[in-house]
């Protein structure tokens, strides 16, 4: 099976070595085409990356040496460059004009970015209102990505909105959120939605059973279509049931547990999906979270 014989779009054209496809967040030090090569050390199927400094507002463009490299690593490696998540600054919701400014050119950098790597999935979490109300912070997020998409030029890159916790004034912590955001962009075939396990989890969506999963995942289809559910982030949780608290915790030592994990991963309808950790502990932690994951598959 190739990515692009998956239900998700992509312009990647590599096997997958297992299905479900697993793999992590990992490093860039170095140069982006790191990220394969720190993927393939810890048994990857597919990584997730930042294509920049994640607390910064510019930097540096990928130069044509840089790109290639990027290229010959996934064909080195076999490891997929699945998504790459944007940097934590960036709040399309902000009320305060520079702020929103310098997060909706920095959106922008990112798109433009993922064409270039040829990367399918820009992961982002949609934005915070900061006290303007749900409503039109949703909006806002939702004219932003539809601007900020075509400003960009990108063609393959399909936009992934992050579920969130709902700490603060955090939005896209419902489906019926992810929702109006991708109905209000127009943006259709490219935009989707990310689960994080966490964060759904302590935003009171109940994943750690088949049944409580089964159910969760109805909603989702309801309300926003299965279809548009395109990567996994597979984070335990420090923090409670319904807690709202964003804190993540290594695969079956927190609130979710094994049997959560296991009900996603042997779910037939997820099969093609890819997995990607975010958990504490580094690449230590990882690669031994990779082959937990592995051992509770069934088939």
């Amino acid at each position: 099976m190739t990515i692009s014989e998956s239900k998700s779009s992509s312009h990647i054209d590599i096997p997958f070595r297992h299905l479900p496809p697993l793999g992590a967040h990992t490093t860039t030090a170095g140069g982006v085409f790191n990220a394969l090569h720190a993927g393939k050390k810890i048994g990857c199927d597919v990584v997730q990356l930042f294509s920049k400094n994640q607390m910064q507002w510019q930097a540096k463009a990928l130069s044509s040496e840089e790109i290639v490299e990027f290229q010959k690593a996934i064909k080195e490696t076999s490891v997929v460059p699945i998504a790459i998540h944007d940097a934590y600054l960036i709040n399309l919701a902000s009320q305060k004009q520079g702020i929103y400014r310098k997060s909706y050119e920095a959106f922008v950098d990112e798109l433009k970015r993922s064409e270039q790597l040829h990367v399918p999935y820009l992961i982002m979490h949609p934005g915070s209102h900061l006290g303007t109300g749900e409503s039109e912070g949703l909006s806002k997020i939702a004219k932003s990505l539809a601007s900020a998409f075509e400003e960009s030029g990108a063609g393959k890159t399909t936009i992934l909105l992050e579920t969130t916790a709902g700490q603060g004034t955090n939005l896209g912590y419902t489906f019926e959120q992810l929702r109006i955001i991708i109905e209000e962009s127009g943006l259709q075939e490219n935009i989707a939605v990310c689960v994080d396990t966490c964060h759904i989890f302590t935003a009171g969506y109940d994943i750690r059973t088949v049944d409580a999963w089964e159910k969760v995942k109805k909603q989702f289809d309801e309300v926003i279509g299965l279809e548009k559910l395109k990567v996994f982030h597979l984070n335990d949780s420090k923090r409670e049931f319904g807690s709202k608290r964003d804190r993540h915790e290594r695969i079956g030592k927190g609130e979710i547990g094994l049997a959560g994990f296991s009900a996603l991963l042997n779910d037939p309808d997820l099969r093609m999906i890819p997995m990607i950790m975010e958990i504490p502990g580094g690449e230590s932690a990882y690669a031994e979270d990779l082959i937990l994951l592995r051992s509770l598959l069934k088939y």
